[in-house]
């Protein structure tokens, strides 16, 4: 499973989820669905443009966990 730490990478750099959005150029609602990991994909120009504003790397936000021994 991809695990999400945009709230992490927002509060490292004293972000809110508003101002991110107006950065990257979407919606606070898009921001806040890909915050709450309630997503099934990302465009790689929104992953670009969110590093980009963020200035931080892919692995920063998006995590392999493995959960097959997850009950």
């Amino acid at each position: 499973m991809i695990k999400i730490n945009l709230d992490v990478v927002l509060a490292k750099k004293r972000m809110k989820v508003t101002e991110l959005a107006e950065k990257v150029g979407l919606t606070y609602v898009n921001i806040s669905t890909l915050k709450n990991e309630r997503v099934k994909a990302i465009r790689m120009s929104t992953l670009n443009k969110i590093c980009e504003v963020l200035e931080c790397q892919p692995g920063d936000i998006l995590e392999y966990v493995d959960d097959r021994n997850i009950k």
